[in-house]
Formats: C-alpha cells, structure tokens, sequence
C-alpha cells in the first residue's frame, strides 16, 4: 500500500484566523506540524492542502510538498480535490493545528486497513478518554460513541451519552479529528451532499455515517494541543518550552 499524509490548511479559522502563520518555538504552526508528520518515516509523502497563498509559499519556501486548493466547507473535501491526481492507497489527513501528534497513534491508524484485507472499514480516527465534567460538557469538544466493536455510531458536540441512569458508569470519549481514509472512501465523500445532521453538528465525519460508512475508532491516550484559540497558542508554547 502507498501510505501518504496530507494536512489541510485554512488561513481564516473561523475562531483564529491566521493560527497556522503564529510563530511556535522557531518555526510557524503549520511548518511544525508538517516537520513532525515528515519526521515520523510513516509516509510515502506529506502534503499541505490549502487554499492560502501565504501558507503555500510557507511551506514550498520550505522545499516541502504543498497543494494548492479551491475553497471548501470541510478539511476531507480540501483532501479529496488535492489527491484526486496523487496515486496512493491510503490518506491520513493530519490537522494542520494539532503540531504535537506522535508517531504512534498514526501507526494505530495505518494498521486498521493492515487487517481489514476486504477493504470493509472506509476510515479510522481516534478517541481520547474525557473525565473532566467541563470538558464533557464544553462543545469544542466532539464526543463519540461506538460499538461493542469499536465503529463509530454518532459523533456530537453534546453530552452523549446522556447519563440518565447515574447509578451506572459512563465513558466519554473526545473525537480526535485525524483520519486514515482508504482513497476511494475520500472521493466518495466529497460526491455527496451534506445532510442535515452533518449540518446540525458541523462535524463533517457525521457525512460517512449518514451514507452508511464504516469508521473504526481507535482509544489513543495521545493528549496533545489543538490549537482551535489564543490561549490554546499559549499552552502549546508552554509545551514547547518545557520540551526543550
């Protein structure tokens, strides 16, 4: 299988715009990320998909591999348009504001489509463990819920599950968004159009579900920093720091 990693890059979040252009030790936010994705020798190739000349130059001046993109509503359909004409087998998407993800969940990706030799599984992401109330309980924060065999049945922003029964324990898990698609399951994505839970939630992972898709969790205790606010800008430099 040819295994590439692709990061999707928007200049104008919506919370922080310009985040990925913030200074980060020495480098950018989005040239971080990228080095590390490069520096864990999992990939045939890593891209930058954007529709921003400002990090397009960042990352060509760099002698890196960028994409440049037409303007798109989710991350998986900026992937689908820049490896239409890439030949690989595999597309692990990368956020390109989570510059401290490991090697390690990304090879737990990878080895999901190692064992599914019948191709039934579309993609694989990750999940955290929650405990903290407020962070059960903040939006920001995408819940997933899965089966007994570790699909995913629905990703929300709300409290799910709900814990009406509270003799019982509950888990919660927080939805990391970084994904393994096999190619074809990507493409497919971006024909389809958006459906009103989709819509509801702005959680573009609902699309797969709300067409029938397989999508294979996978428990992580990866914690890193999504760099979504300032502060969260703040945290990552602390990081930083204390790593150096």
């Amino acid at each position: 299988m040819k295994i590439i990693a692709v990061i999707p890059a928007r200049y104008e979040a919506s919370r922080f715009p310009g985040k990925l252009m913030q200074i980060l030790g020495d480098k950018t936010v989005i040239a971080t990320t990228y080095d590390n994705v490069v520096e864990t020798g999992l990939f045939d190739a890593v891209f930058v998909a954007t529709d921003s000349e400002v990090i397009y130059k960042e990352i060509a001046a760099r002698g890196g591999n960028a994409v440049m993109t037409g303007a798109h509503e989710t991350g998986s359909d900026r992937i689908a348009e820049a490896v239409g004409k890439i030949e690989c087998d595999i597309v692990v998407n990368v956020q390109g504001d989570e510059p401290f993800l490991k090697k390690e969940p990304l090879q737990q990706l990878i080895s999901v489509f190692n064992d599914d030799p019948n191709g039934n599984i579309s993609l694989a992401s990750l999940k955290i463990p929650l405990t903290e109330k407020i962070e059960i309980e903040n939006p920001n924060n995408v819940k997933v819920i899965t089966d007994k065999e570790g699909f995913a049945l629905y990703f929300s922003r709300s409290v799910i599950p709900y814990p009406r029964e509270t003799a019982v324990y509950t888990e919660y898990f927080k939805h990391i968004g970084v994904y393994a698609f096999r190619k074809s399951a990507l493409l497919d994505f971006a024909r389809l159009d958006m459906r009103p839970l989709e819509i509801a939630e702005k959680i573009e992972c609902i699309r797969y579900l709300e067409y029938g898709m397989k999508i294979k969790m996978i428990e992580t205790d990866f914690v890193g920093v999504g760099i979504d606010v300032p502060s969260d800008l703040v945290k990552a430099r602390e990081i930083l720091n204390r790593g150096s």
